[in-house]
């Protein structure tokens, strides 16, 4: 089997397979009980490895709240489960917190940094930091840019990668993604390609796409017909803008989720160029 090195699957796109997620957000457990958030489960975290591999896949981020403990013994099954299966672990996804509300920035810092040690001995190479929820302003920004420095020199003292997005209100154009990232020594960046629309939303990708490491690569699904003009064109900003990494599928609508993502492989790997060397490097 084929497996391209520039295609990666989140475990969001496999949402309604997993089914469980666990509600271990800054103001919930590290011991969350599971809850049928998306129905029965069709297949556990620990047996996911195997079925990306069968079905062609062996990168793949994971949304922190798919994790059913943060003691070291479960973390290093898991662990071993996607080695042992030949699947890399590229981000751990830190999929809550808000450093820019000044109510529970301390909570959030301090839930996100522990998450960061999560990714560490997970063993991925990046995880991802939301830069803030609250609209963009000075105060905000500074909030962010503070955090995010304080946030991103923990990860590299435990090896890790930190990442931000273009998601929420604080990152709504260019321009404060740009004003994040300049004031955040070794910070990367990470382009989703769902998170942006309107008329400027191609122009707006390419230009955030020339500083990106990674992308959430997320197609408009109408049942299992995919919107392919569309698709093809935040996938050309990111090839025109010189983007090398990989690019991480988002499956999210209704329909089967491994044919979704299939639909979603086909035109990318049709659309992309061959992987740069520096890959895995961040």
């Amino acid at each position: 089997m084929n497996f391209h090195p520039r295609i990666a699957v989140s475990t969001w796109s496999l949402h309604r397979k997993l089914g469980i997620t666990y509600a271990n957000g800054p103001s919930g457990s590290d011991h969350a009980p599971p809850m049928e958030t998306f129905g029965k489960p069709e297949i556990t975290l620990l047996d996911l490895p195997a079925a990306l591999r069968g079905h062609g896949y062996a990168r793949v981020e994971l949304c922190h709240f798919h994790l059913a403990l943060i003691d070291p013994v479960y973390l290093e099954e898991v662990r071993s489960s996607f080695k042992d299966a030949g699947v890399m672990i590229q981000t751990l996804l830190i999929d809550d917190g808000d450093i820019t509300n000044s109510a529970t920035r301390s909570r959030d810092m301090a839930w996100m940094n522990k998450w960061i040690g999560v990714s560490a001995r997970l063993g991925t190479i990046h995880a991802r930091a939301i830069a803030g929820k609250q609209r963009p302003s000075a105060e905000a920004l500074a909030l962010s840019i503070s955090g995010l420095t304080h946030l991103a020199n923990s990860a590299a003292t435990q090896g890790v990668k930190l990442v931000t997005e273009n998601w929420f209100d604080l990152t709504a154009t260019p321009a404060e993604v740009y004003h994040i990232l300049a004031g955040v020594s070794g910070l990367g960046f990470l382009a989703d390609t769902g998170n942006w629309g309107g008329t400027t939303k191609y122009a707006d990708l390419t230009s955030i796409f020339a500083r990106a490491q990674l992308c959430h690569a997320k197609a408009s699904f109408t049942g299992l017909t995919m919107d392919e003009t569309d698709y093809a064109a935040c996938i050309a900003a990111g090839e025109k803008a010189g983007y090398t990494g990989p690019y991480t599928l988002i499956f999210a609508d209704e329909g089967d989720e491994w044919e979704g993502l299939a639909k979603e492989r086909a035109l990318v790997t049709n659309l992309i160029t061959p992987p740069a060397s520096s890959l895995d490097r961040g």
